[in-house]
């Protein structure tokens, strides 16, 4: 019996993909769960569009973040914090003060896309990374000053 993956199915396949399987696995297990259906020539077509239209979004939003990625090269922010005589802040630098100012200098990036190595303690300067899509991620200059 040949089915349509609906959802990622552990050693068996990945989600839009027909695979062969016997008729008690696919009739009492997979089409039940919603985890497939019946592969018809019909369904068959449905998917191959569904699975262009698929990829020519996905090529939008890989052309999208390629060239956030472009207008991100370069970039190097400064922020302002309280620190101490001897260098240290109180607190730290975080993902949100790096966000907030790069929404400040026109880049609207979501706090979650971006990672830092370690702790931001001290003034100085540091690099944070921005990923923003699979594959895709570029680098920018963190510059921790004193207030």
């Amino acid at each position: 019996m040949k089915v349509i993956l609906k959802e990622d199915v552990i050693k068996l396949g990945y989600k839009d993909d027909v695979v062969e399987v016997k008729n008690g696995y696919g009739r009492n297990y997979l089409i039940p769960q919603g985890l497939a259906s019946i592969a018809t020539p019909s369904s068959l077509k449905v998917l191959e569009e569904n699975i262009k239209q698929t990829q020519r979004k996905q090529a939008q939003v890989i052309a999208d973040a390629e060239a956030m990625a472009k207008s991100l090269e370069g970039v190097s922010l400064s922020i302002g914090t309280k620190a101490g005589s001897n260098g240290k802040i109180f607190g730290s630098v975080t993902t949100i003060q790096i966000a907030q100012a790069l929404k400040d200098a026109g880049h609207e990036i979501d706090r979650k896309k971006i990672s830092i190595t370690g702790d931001i303690k001290e003034l100085g300067e540091y690099k944070a990374k921005v990923l923003l899509y699979r594959g895709i991620e570029t680098e920018i200059d963190i510059n921790v000053i004193n207030e």
